[in-house]
């Protein structure tokens, strides 16, 4: 049985991605494949065009939101304050 896959974007760039739900963690090493686990470096998530219940929001260290085509994720480091 092959899972379905969905296109998202991390940054602009596309992904495919199982039709199911995608971390916080995940999300950032789509973007930052050597994702440090350093604890000065944090990044900030947030997405759009996801489901008509959540169409936006932030993800957070272990969050998760379900995925849909088309949906879109921007990381951007924040360090640490």
């Amino acid at each position: 049985m092959d899972k379905k896959t969905v296109t998202i974007f991390v940054n602009t760039n596309p992904h495919e991605w199982p039709k199911d739900e995608i971390s916080y963690e995940q999300v950032v090493k789509l973007e930052v494949p050597g994702f440090p686990q350093d604890p000065e470096i944090t990044y900030s998530v947030k997405f759009t065009r996801g489901h008509g219940d959540k169409p936006e929001g932030v993800l957070t260290k272990g969050t998760s939101v379900k995925v849909k085509e088309g949906m879109r994720f921007s990381v951007s480091e924040t360090g640490q304050s």
